[in-house]
């Protein structure tokens, strides 16, 4: 991807689109494809009935069957990155200029396309604090997940949990990307704040996953 262009991170649950998130490409090198997301940046996702993140759901067509709606990203800038042929990506989480935090999202190794990436989202995540302690996030849905059709059955659950403890091994031991990379990381303050483009504000059926 080329270095400063915008690009489009998506989330799929089947064929339907779940998630988007506009981002800026700081680097893709040999450590993995670095990506920029400011508040305020364009962002979409499938909501419940009473307007809030759809979390889970029971069935791909209940998340095709959800709205999709384009907002901003709000809560906190994060710098992500794609490691080469990962299973995850790593968050940088800053509050006002300040280091807070990493995340860790269990998803399938990123998918390149014309003016994006594409990846199918685990569910099961790892938290961070700054001191590498951590916790496991959303183990509930993501056992919920084990045999689902269009989810992941349980020789791959044990292949995403093998996954994040692989993660956690490398922040214990303080290696990269948990060295201290990236935890002062400064935006350009000339970088234009990404926005979604025009079609994510029309059908989302239009959006399937090629």
């Amino acid at each position: 991807m080329r270095s400063q262009s915008t690009l489009v991170r998506r989330y799929f649950r089947g064929p339907h689109l779940t998630w988007a998130q506009a981002t800026r490409v700081v680097a893709d090198d040999e450590r993995g494809l670095l990506l920029w997301l400011p508040e305020g940046a364009g962002f979409a996702c499938r909501v419940n009935d009473e307007g809030g993140f759809l979390r889970a759901s029971p069935t791909i067509d209940a998340y095709g069957a959800a709205p999709l709606s384009v907002r901003t990203w709000r809560g906190a800038d994060v710098l992500l990155l794609h490691p080469p042929g990962a299973a995850h990506s790593v968050w940088w989480f800053f509050s006002g200029g300040a280091f807070t935090g990493w995340y860790v999202n269990l998803e399938s190794p990123a998918h390149r396309r014309d003016g994006g990436i594409d990846v199918v989202d685990h569910h099961l995540d790892v938290v961070l604090a700054p001191d590498r302690s951590w916790r496991w996030k959303d183990e509930d849905e993501f056992t919920a997940g084990v045999g689902l059709p269009g989810f992941w059955d349980a020789g791959e659950a044990a292949a995403i949990r093998a996954e994040g403890e692989r993660v956690i091994a490398a922040a214990e031991a303080g290696a990269f990307p948990f060295d201290g990379t990236w935890r002062d990381f400064v935006p350009d303050a000339s970088w234009p704040v990404p926005a979604l483009p025009p079609e994510y504000s029309g059908d989302p059926q239009s959006l399937r996953r090629p």
